[in-house]
């Protein structure tokens, strides 16, 4: 059976070093950063108004200083973060070395957001080219011994460290198929490094995941397998039965019962998925919009609605819609809204066509 140490540590407080346990930190430090992306703003009132400003909670300025205590508070070995953007990414998260000596970093080759991989070259050493999946960049290390314990305490296995920003939306096949690929890539590497058990690695696979505990992406990792008759958004999340390639499981340890509480939450949030669908469904599978969600669609779009039918049905024009996506996104162009809407309105996406 796979075994797990939990130990309980008083936050806020450092991660003891050791050479035998590789201490991993993930973060996702949301989009934007300094620069590109809008949707972060979202979260705050009143949205797009703060635009982001120096001196705004939103602003780049405010949350990496917010990062960079917490970030070496902690101070683990190895810190995975997720949406960060290529454009300013050396500037952005600069401090990273300068200030918390973080001196080997590996960021995903691809993608307008992307995950990144910091680690401390004094605590680890990276002993492989890290290798770049379908959202996933896979790293692997070995501790350094500490003068202050003994080598009788210390060992030269390899630890894996999977960081994951899975694909987000109605893709839940997709994100099967990340996590899948990217535990494979685990084993494979296993194999190149000659590791005794390649199916039996240290590996600490973090991130996000955009799903919750019940997703197909988490129950392949904690239970082995999906097949073809798991429902995600609706629809089958395989067209063949997909198995781990470990020996063993993996477990949450944010949710192992040793630590005598629940895992925490990332963000503090009104619950509201359950006043957007009917009782007797549920978000995950063949979901329907309850009636109270369905008659407030129904107010917005009325309001926005300038063209008037001699039986009186309202409709949006291309105006109306330009109209609402400048409120929502700022500008046309941008965010799932837009290409939905252009959808509803007639336009294919070229790409499609193609296939």
């Amino acid at each position: 059976e796979t075994m797990v140490s939990v130990k309980r540590l008083l936050a806020p407080i450092a991660i003891p070093s050791s050479t035998n346990e590789i201490s991993v930190m993930s973060y996702n430090v949301l989009l934007p950063n300094s620069v590109d992306g809008w949707w972060n703003y979202k979260m705050y009132l009143p949205p797009l108004e703060s635009r982001g400003n120096d001196d705004d909670v939103s602003g780049w300025a405010y949350r990496s200083n917010l990062l960079r205590e917490r970030i070496g508070l902690v101070d683990a070995d190895v810190v995975c973060i997720q949406e960060v953007s290529p454009e300013s990414f050396e500037s952005d998260f600069a401090f990273m070395r300068e200030d918390l000596g973080y001196d080997g970093v590996e960021l995903f080759r691809k993608g307008r957001f992307r995950p990144a991989t910091f680690w401390k070259t004094s605590r680890c050493d990276l002993v492989t080219p890290p290798v770049h999946k379908d959202r996933t960049l896979l790293t692997a290390f070995q501790l350094k011994k500490i003068e202050t314990i003994s080598t009788s305490e210390c060992d030269d296995k390899t630890w894996y460290v999977l960081n994951c920003h899975l694909q987000a939306g109605a893709q839940a096949g997709r994100r099967l198929r990340q996590i899948n690929e990217g535990i494979t890539a685990v084993v494979k590497l296993g194999r190149k490094l000659k590791e005794k058990n390649p199916t039996d690695p240290r590996l600490v696979v973090c991130g996000d995941f955009n799903g919750s505990s019940e997703c197909a992406a988490v129950r392949y990792l904690e239970d082995g397998s999906i097949n073809t008759d798991f429902i995600e958004y609706g629809g089958s999340v395989t067209s063949k039965e997909k198995k781990i390639p470990l020996d063993n499981t993996m477990i949450d340890v944010a949710s192992l019962p040793e630590l005598g509480r629940p895992a925490p939450p990332t963000l503090v949030v009104p619950e509201l998925i359950s006043l957007m669908v009917n009782k007797d469904t549920k978000a995950f599978e063949s979901p329907r919009l309850s009636t109270d969600l369905v008659a407030r669609f129904r107010r917005i779009y009325n309001q926005f609605a300038s063209s008037v039918s001699e039986d009186g049905t309202k409709t949006m024009t291309c105006a109306d819609v330009e109209k609402w996506l400048i409120i929502i996104n700022d500008f046309v162009g941008r965010g799932t809204e837009f290409r939905n809407a252009a959808k509803e309105m007639g336009w294919r996406d070229p790409a499609e066509d193609q296939n």
